[in-house]
């Protein structure tokens, strides 16, 4: 059911991959209710994804960008607004990436080229495109920018890695540039700390499918699906939070503050 959330909002979503993405969820969702938007994603994940396809389905334009370039997120921004005709109401920011987590290397066993590109990607990228939005004055007053993370920025999680420590710089920029985009330019800026979910990305951590079956135990309301947090991000790109913003919002079937359930318990009392 669409409610034309959207109707007349422009905005750009990064990170579409296939249909398992969060990205391509909420691209799916923001078209339903009545928003245009530019998709793009590095071009190395676009030979690997199927974004074509979405594009074709919701009527949007692709730009590759490399999201730690400032050249090409400067690009991205012009073209953009050209392209859609003004400036951007809304933006996702859906990427993240370990090599260290890819190549197998534990957290005490980091080879720091690996740490650095991933902090770069999953974390600073972030940073690169508000600056590039900041910048070029893109956004529309009362514009909405989201990026997805996980609690893992509060949390130990062993086989989480160094993406633990990228989400936590992730969450800092956007309480950072939240508040410099919201006094100058009436900008929101917030996280969504998502339940552990089964996208192409999320599979990749060790021990993955443990855990999501864990996390749904733990989880009052159960978790979270993709295509529930796409639901979610639509609402803060709309109109009914204009007063929301720097703020990490857990997105998680209550899994955050739960500490343990009477599932768990009874498992360990077997």
């Amino acid at each position: 059911m669409s409610f034309n959330l959207l109707k007349g909002k422009r905005g750009i979503i990064f990170g579409a991959l296939d249909e398992n993405s969060i990205a391509w969820k909420t691209a799916e969702t923001v078209h339903a209710e009545g928003g245009t938007f530019v998709l793009t994603n590095a071009p190395i994940a676009m030979r690997m994804g199927r974004i074509n396809e979405l594009a074709e389905k919701t009527g949007a334009t692709i730009i590759p960008a490399d999201a730690t370039s400032e050249e090409d997120l400067d690009n991205l921004v012009t073209k953009s607004m050209e392209i859609l005709g003004g400036k951007i109401d809304f933006v996702l920011h859906a990427i993240g990436m370990s090599v260290n987590v890819r190549k197998g290397r534990s957290y005490t066993d980091q080879k720091y080229d690996f740490t650095s590109k991933g902090w770069d990607v999953s974390a600073l990228s972030f940073h690169k495109v508000m600056q590039s939005l900041y910048k070029a004055d893109a956004m529309n007053e009362w514009g909405s920018i989201v990026a997805l993370t996980y609690m893992a920025a509060q949390r130990t999680f062993p086989d989480y890695n160094d993406m633990a420590d990228n989400k936590a710089y992730l969450e800092s920029i956007a309480r950072s540039f939240g508040y410099f985009f919201g006094k100058d330019k009436k900008v929101r800026v917030n996280t969504i700390s998502q339940s552990p979910t089964p996208t192409t990305a999320g599979q990749g951590v060790k021990g993955f499918n443990s855990f999501i079956n864990y996390a749904e135990k733990m989880s009052p309301l159960g978790n979270a699906t993709a295509q529930e947090c796409a639901e979610y991000t639509v609402t803060l790109f709309s109109d009914y939070t204009k007063k929301v913003t720097m703020q990490n919002l857990f997105h998680d079937g209550g899994f955050s503050s739960t500490g343990v359930s009477q599932e768990i318990v009874d498992q360990f009392s077997e």
